[in-house]
């Protein structure tokens, strides 16, 4: 391709290249200097004017500094000097537009986002590049500016590198590393990169694409930036005729060979670890963001990469940096750590809380639970990962009993769900020698959240697990006032719960549950396979009729409101299939795990502002079969991070008949999905 045709007037490129000599920083002193190239493929985009910008440090779209200017020579090179920005997390971000001659407007716009920590003395500047940013910095960018606070926009700007190399132009170490290389999202981001050469390389291939780039809310695109954008902020929309327009350039391969059902990112992380100390995840149950967006996540086994071998729970916490790295020293252990489930999170302190379960592989010499001690217990860590519980974790008497969701409230209270004890621990103030527990509640308490009054509410997975009566319940969900003491009657079967799991909070004070369906947790002297999904729910879960997920409106005085949004012949809800895992974005819509077919369901919150045109609350925003990936399998948390990264535990490996060793052994990050949430997430979610 040639790129003459972006080629300025003599005079325009005279001054251009004067300019890349001489400072541009609104009349300071030059003390930095920024090389680069802007390419499309292989080949040079000549003459574009090439802008250095400091984001926005406050907010989305609140318009960056202008660092300096320059323009690119007749190969694409470029060079900008400029003031070094005061703030130690500045994020830069470079932009080149190129114009045709005698044409006002060109759609030629490419962009690249640095790592303050990692700058190249050469920057490439091409679609890979422009990719990388409009998919990490979704949330902190309308297409024309990109802002945010800390650490959510340093931390998507870290992970754009993850994306792509700004040194080469190639694709970045994580998605080209041998975890990620072999799923199909190497093909998804070339793909996505392609639809911006075509239209670099025709006009009419432009008018395709900004047409198919149109937001639901908003004006079409008039640049190639503003149409990537708008894909990463709806990348449900116009799906089959964005994948026709991909297939006008062959510039980056590898490709997809058809059309996917969403145009979503997905990289997977398991840390730095090495296999032989068993130091790589094995069952990884759940996650919880601390204040830098680090992701803490327990452990279901310990490490074997062979599914047929037999092994006990899991000792460790692992610790992974917001771009999926492990932290320094992690993963941590001791404090009585074992067999940890659903049950991890933070305390305003910032110490970590992870409830022992006690999960373990057939073929394990130890004790099993419920009988066994070590699930009895849960365990504290400091934020550098040294334990603080004692080795035999934190208990008192018999009190713990296999505890999942494990949850701390707003003035550090710890509530565990007592799986296989009936009822609720509280740790007053996390002081073991207060601790004590609720009355009962029902059989396999699972899993607890807290909502604006500060009431918690506990999902109870099965009341009469073998009753043959089919009127029985098959779940209950309690509200329990700050001190642990019940609030009004339960919620049950007859209200649309069915064999509930997780449950969340939004902003507003209402709580939504996601119903399996058909799980029966392993608790209470339950087989480990009773977690197995029967063959007759379908690949999946199409003939899953109780998959569906529960909002429940506190309206005062123990009087609520509940709506259950279930699973129809006509309407899938989003991909609901079996529903686990569930969580609340920054904007008030609803995330939800399924740990059957490989894909996450996201529905309209109660804000419906933030949905797309004509959507209402309940409603599905992803497609039909959800937003899916070959690098899911069997999920059971879903939890978002200050990036609107949207994070699921690979918890089984995706087999039907039972492994001595099921454990997964990575973690799936949906990249720049959801609105940003600040963490700590204690209580409801907060935009940040």
């Amino acid at each position: 391709m040639s790129s003459n045709w972006l080629a300025f007037p003599f005079l325009y490129l005279l001054i251009a290249l004067l300019s890349g000599a001489c400072a541009y920083a609104s009349g300071k002193p030059a003390n930095q200097h920024q090389a680069g190239q802007v390419l499309s493929g292989t080949d040079s985009v000549a003459f574009a004017e090439v802008r250095l910008y400091q984001a926005g440090m406050r907010q989305r779209a609140a318009g960056g500094q202008l660092l300096g200017k320059s323009h690119s020579d007749a190969s694409g090179n470029f060079e900008i000097f400029y003031k070094a920005p005061s703030e130690p997390n500045s994020v830069l971000y470079l932009v080149a537009e190129g114009q045709r001659k005698g044409v006002g407007h060109s759609p030629v716009k490419l962009v690249a986002v640095l790592d303050n920590n990692a700058i190249p003395a050469a920057a490439i500047i091409n679609e890979r590049t422009t990719v990388a940013m409009a998919y990490a910095m979704a949330q902190f960018t309308d297409g024309q500016h990109i802002g945010g606070k800390y650490p959510g926009l340093q931390n998507a700007a870290a992970t754009a590198q993850n994306l792509v190399d700004l040194a080469t132009g190639d694709v970045g170490p994580v998605l080209g590393n041998d975890l990620n290389s072999g799923t199909t999202t190497p093909g998804v981001f070339n793909s996505l990169a392609n639809m911006l050469a075509a239209c670099i390389q025709s006009v009419d291939n432009c008018a395709t694409l900004f047409a198919d780039a149109t937001p639901p809310r908003g004006p079409a695109p008039r640049d190639t930036l503003q149409a990537m954008v708008n894909i990463a902020h709806n990348p449900w929309k116009s799906v089959s005729d964005l994948f026709t327009v991909s297939q006008q350039s062959t510039l980056y391969s590898p490709v997809l060979g058809a059309s996917p059902d969403a145009w979503t990112l997905v990289l997977l992380y398991r840390g730095d670890g090495d296999d032989e100390y068993g130091q790589k995840m094995d069952g990884p149950g759940n996650i919880a963001f601390d204040k830098d967006g680090n992701a803490w996540a327990n452990n279901n086994y310990k490490f074997s990469s062979h599914p047929a071998e037999p092994v006990c729970g899991s000792n460790k916490v692992f610790k992974l940096t917001p771009t999926g790295g492990s932290a320094p020293g992690a993963p941590y252990f001791g404090g009585g750590l074992y067999g940890a489930g659903f049950g991890i999170t933070l305390d305003p302190d910032g110490n970590i809380w992870v409830g022992n379960f006690g999960f373990q592989g057939v073929g394990c010499p130890l004790p099993l639970p419920p009988a066994s001690p070590l699930s009895m217990s849960v365990s504290k860590f400091a934020p550098d990962g040294t334990a603080l519980s004692p080795p035999d974790g934190i208990r008192k008497d018999s009190l713990l009993n296999q505890p999942q969701g494990t949850v701390s409230d707003k003035h550090g209270n710890i509530w565990a769900a007592n799986c296989s004890g009936r009822d609720v621990t509280i740790i007053p103030r996390g002081n073991p020698d207060a601790m004590y527990n609720t009355s009962e509640l029902g059989s396999k308490p699972f899993d607890i959240a807290f909502d604006t009054r500060g009431h918690a509410w506990v999902t109870v997975n099965n009341e009469n697990p073998v009753s043959s009566d089919p009127d029985a319940q098959a779940g209950v969900i309690f509200e329990l006032a700050p001190d642990g003491s019940i609030i009004g009657d339960p919620i049950t079967t007859d209200d649309g719960i069915w064999h509930p799991m997780g449950i969340a909070t939004d902003s507003r004070g209402n709580v939504w549950v996601s119903n399996s369906g058909i799980m029966n947790p392993p608790c209470e002297g339950t087989l480990s396979d009773a977690m197995i999904p029967p063959d007759d729910i379908g690949d999946n879960g199409e003939n899953n009729v109780g998959a569906s997920v529960t909002l429940i409106r506190p309206l005062g005085k123990s009087k609520r409101e509940v709506i259950t949004y279930g699973k129809t012949a006509s309407d899938s809800r989003g991909g609901l299939a079996l529903p686990w895992g569930i969580a609340v974005d920054g904007n008030d819509n609803v995330w939800v795990a399924n740990f059957n077919s490989q894909q996450v369901s996201q529905l309209c919150g109660v804000r419906t502002e933030h949905c797309p045109l004509g959507k209402r609350t309940g409603d599905p925003i992803s497609p039909d079969v959800g937003y899916g990936s070959d690098a899911l399998t069997r999920n059971t948390a879903v939890e978002i991070d200050p990036s609107g990264n949207v994070w699921l535990t690979n918890n089984w490996i995706q087999e039907a008949e039972f492994q001595t060793n099921p454990g997964g052994h990575e973690l799936a990050v949906f990249i720049g999905l959801a609105a940003p949430v600040r963490t700590p997430l204690i209580g409801p979610p907060e935009r940040l």
